[in-house]
């Protein structure tokens, strides 16, 4: 997205992406705020929400305590179907994308990408955003590697469209408040007529590297469901109704002691400050970073400064944020 939105406006822009154009995966949410920062990047809102399913409430119940609701303006993605949309608009654009060409090394003083069998000269700035596990963090800074958040995220679709016995359209967060456990288990779901999925966040070692990706459901069954015992009917009704699911470990990438932004090599999204799914906000975070540096790129300010007011601004979020199920205290 940023590379076409740059591109859209006359700078030269190649992308490097070691998988290939469209890829399948979990599911995630975006609310106003990222439908906003694609849309200023030249992302049709039109085109996002035909790919797209509303969200018009969240309601969260950890027992014991209260049941909350709120209005919401999120939408849903299945992963695939968000990547189709960027990547169409990317496509329509003058940028030169080399799918399935993974970055194995740099040089910043050569300015050279080094692929697995090939070398590319890199003429500006060159934007790193390689993930969670970024080889191009761990050139800059090889001891700001990713840290275990405690749980193991399980993302779930049933076969085929469900209608569970709560309502449609609400993204339902359900856990069991435990001061001994933490951070707090939870069980998510959403539905309506044309799909139904759910998630869950499972407080465990982490996984092996062989158990990450797409696994059978059978073996989880007990562990998913001790995640919300207040609503194991529905939770089985889901998992009876779902053969294989996206299993992953939540981890996050620090930033606090960060060294400041390189001016030849910028981290962008999760390659600089990934966050636990539990927060919500890792989508967005990484959507507004490519914002704030097309607006920097564009209007020939300091992509480096734009970037460290990007971390200025997500750290005092995340400070205020509460993440369902959690008082701010805890």
């Amino acid at each position: 997205m940023l590379a076409g939105a740059l591109a859209r406006d006359g700078m030269a822009v190649t992308v490097f992406e070691s998988r290939p154009a469209v890829r399948a995966g979990a599911f995630l949410f975006l609310d106003d705020r990222g439908h906003d920062a694609l849309e200023g990047l030249g992302v049709a809102r039109d085109r996002l929400y035909a790919a797209s399913q509303p969200v018009s409430t969240i309601r969260v119940e950890y027992a014991p305590g209260p049941v909350r609701s709120r209005p919401s303006n999120h939408r849903m993605y299945l992963r695939a179907d968000l990547m189709g949309v960027l990547t169409e608009f990317a496509a329509s654009t003058p940028a030169e994308f080399h799918y399935d060409t993974p970055i194995a090394d740099l040089d910043l003083e050569s300015r050279t990408l080094c692929g697995d069998s090939t070398r590319f000269a890199a003429d500006e700035l060159i934007i790193a955003a390689d993930g969670i596990d970024s080889r191009a963090r761990n050139h800059l800074e090889p001891e700001r590697t990713p840290e275990y958040a405690g749980q193991v995220v399980v993302y779930g679709r049933t076969d085929k469209p469900l209608q569970p016995d709560t309502e449609p359209s609400v993204l339902h967060f359900n856990g069991q408040i435990d001061e001994t456990v933490s951070p707090t288990p939870a069980f998510g779901h959403i539905w309506n007529d044309s799909i139904s999925v759910w998630f869950a966040r499972i407080t465990r070692e982490q996984l092996a590297a062989a158990d990450i990706g797409i696994q059978p459901v059978a073996p989880w069954v007990g562990a998913v469901e001790s995640t919300a015992p207040a609503i194991s009917d529905t939770i089985d009704l889901l998992l009876a109704n779902t053969e294989t699911a996206h299993f992953s470990n939540a981890r996050n990438v620090p930033f606090a002691r960060a060294e400041p932004p390189h001016p030849g090599l910028i981290l962008c999204g999760d390659a600089d400050h990934a966050i636990t799914p539990a927060a919500g906000v890792g989508a967005r975070d990484a959507i507004e970073d490519a914002a704030a540096l097309h607006r920097a790129l564009r209007e020939g300010t300091s992509p480096t400064e734009a970037m460290a007011a990007r971390r200025q601004q997500i750290d005092a979020e995340r400070r205020q944020a509460t993440p369902p199920g959690r008082s701010r205290r805890s």
